[in-house]
């Protein structure tokens, strides 16, 4: 029988363990299940830190796009303690002035007293282009939005635009790993996973067909699949 393995997720900016809502189920028999909380600090490392010392001491970690970008600092800071990795529609790369642009105006609506405006903004990036009328998954990235809050929200941008670039911790990473995209991911395309994928020696790359970045919301029965299967390597 194999012993139990802690699995730890890492939500994305602005999402909820709402987002893991559909795998909790599916993991929860290789070991306890944590979603971490990824909104008390305003820096990578300091939310690593914290999030490593609520951890246990080994563990399989998965994160979503700011969540993978969380994994990755947690590798440079314990990578002994993660005995599997799963990194979820992100990059390893640092802040483009490209994208710091585009968070901006979401920045002001939540100092301003508009948060509720930036779900909207949003939503468009987070999903598929043939999802784009789903009212019901506009509904829960809404919800995500409501649980994080404006100053959380606000803390995590300035976490993500001052990340430090990753991918020369790629080359050391020596845990199984499982790097997984939605092909038409708009925010980390799949050109992003596939870098990963290359440093990462031995790692399995999946890409899942009409998804765009929300993958563990959007086709949870696909990415349960390459989550069992990670478990199970």
């Amino acid at each position: 029988m194999l012993e139990p393995l802690p699995i730890l997720l890492i939500p994305g900016l602005n999402c909820s363990a709402r987002l893991y809502a559909d795998q909790i189920p599916a993991l929860w028999r290789f070991g306890p299940v944590t979603v971490a909380d990824h909104t008390r600090d305003d820096s990578m490392d300091a939310i690593a830190a914290g999030i490593l010392a609520a951890a246990p001491p080994r563990f399989a970690l998965a994160g979503l796009s700011m969540g993978g970008y969380l994994a990755l600092a947690i590798m440079r800071q314990a990578p002994q303690r993660v005995q599997k990795l799963a990194l979820l529609d992100t990059s390893a790369r640092p802040e483009s002035p490209e994208q710091t642009a585009r968070r901006k105006p979401q920045i002001a609506l939540a100092q301003n007293g508009r948060f509720a405006e930036v779900p909207p903004l949003q939503f468009p990036f987070f999903v598929h282009r043939n999802r784009q009328g789903d009212d019901a998954l506009r509904t829960r990235v809404r919800l995500m939005a409501e649980e994080t809050g404006a100053e959380a929200f606000l803390r995590q941008q300035h976490a993500l635009i001052t990340r430090a670039d990753a991918r020369p911790l790629l080359a050391t990473i020596k845990c199984p790993t499982l790097v997984l995209v939605g092909d038409g991911d708009e925010l980390t395309p799949p050109a992003l996973s596939r870098e990963l994928a290359d440093g990462i020696a031995g790692s399995r790359l999946v890409i899942v067909a009409d998804c765009g970045h929300l993958s563990t919301m959007e086709r949870p029965e696909a990415v349960n699949r390459a989550l069992v299967e990670w478990m199970n390597g």
